[in-house]
């Protein structure tokens, strides 16, 4: 494969246009790790230089190209119950979600959704903490930039080293066991598959345009690929399709410098709406 340099002229082009269009915030201490994650695109696409590469995703129309290129730029790294002591409080607070509702419906939102251990783990974790699950009307909105990692949620087929940590009572409830040429896999089960709806959403750029509010969000490790504009306005968004008292989920290694009279810090990442 070609080595293809990255100067700096083409460096910023990228800085700037990923910025404008989905929020991501590229310091040149990124160069050699842009450099290194798109050769292979530029390779298979036999353009000789990052600026044919970029001329190019800036033409692409269609977004896919965009899609693509945030998936070589940033790291897709998750499993199933990510975060445990937010999976702790949340259990605690379920009762009294439960009890406030007058009619048994939940809509959450999984905001950066990757693979879809995030929004499938969502539902396992409710249908083994509420005893009338199959009563409830629950839908989960999965959204993400990478129609990459979307095509993979979508399919929900994950290797046994996925679930191997997870209780052998969830497994059997929420997934199929599927046998192949490599071994058994394990299929989300159809049950739970049917109550996420996954879309391929720009968090930055696309209008929130909701017909409800979210009972809870979660939007982990997405933020810190953002500067602190961008981030402030995201926040602000989110807090608007939130009911007061309902959680707002990030990742272990974000937290939140403003935002203090409409958001309280509950613990571990975890803010409510006040």
């Amino acid at each position: 494969m070609r080595e293809i340099e990255l100067r700096a002229e083409e460096f910023e082009l990228f800085r700037r246009y990923v910025y404008e269009r989905v929020g991501i915030s590229l310091s040149m201490q990124k160069t050699t790790l842009i450099k290194g994650r798109l050769n292979k695109r530029l390779n298979q696409l036999n353009l000789t230089s990052f600026r044919e590469y970029y001329d190019f995703l800036v033409s692409d129309e269609s977004g896919e190209e965009l899609s693509l290129f945030v998936s070589a730029i940033s790291t897709n790294v998750t499993s199933f119950f990510r975060e445990s002591a937010q999976w702790t409080w949340l259990e605690s607070y379920l009762p009294a979600l439960v009890a406030s509702k007058k009619e048994k419906k939940l809509r959450i939102w999984s905001a950066g959704c990757s693979s879809g251990e995030e929004p499938y783990t969502i539902l396992m974790f409710l249908q083994h903490h509420l005893r009338d699950f199959e009563e409830w009307d629950i839908k989960i909105l999965a959204t993400d930039i990478s129609s990459k990692v979307l095509a993979k949620a979508i399919k929900g087929h994950y290797e046994a080293k996925n679930v191997e940590a997870l209780p052998k009572e969830i497994v059997h409830r929420a997934f199929d066991k599927i046998r192949t040429e490599n071994g058994i896999n394990y299929q989300i089960a159809p049950h739970l598959q049917e109550k996420v709806m996954f879309r391929l959403y720009n968090l930055v750029t696309d209008p929130f345009f909701f017909k409800n509010r979210f009972d809870m969000i979660f939007c982990r490790n997405v933020m810190i690929y953002f500067d602190d504009p961008t981030r402030h306005d995201l926040i602000g968004r989110f807090t608007t399709l939130l009911p007061k008292g309902a959680p707002l989920f990030l990742g272990s290694s974000e937290s939140l410098t403003s935002h203090r009279e409409t958001l309280k810090l509950l613990g571990s990442s975890i803010y409510q709406r006040l």
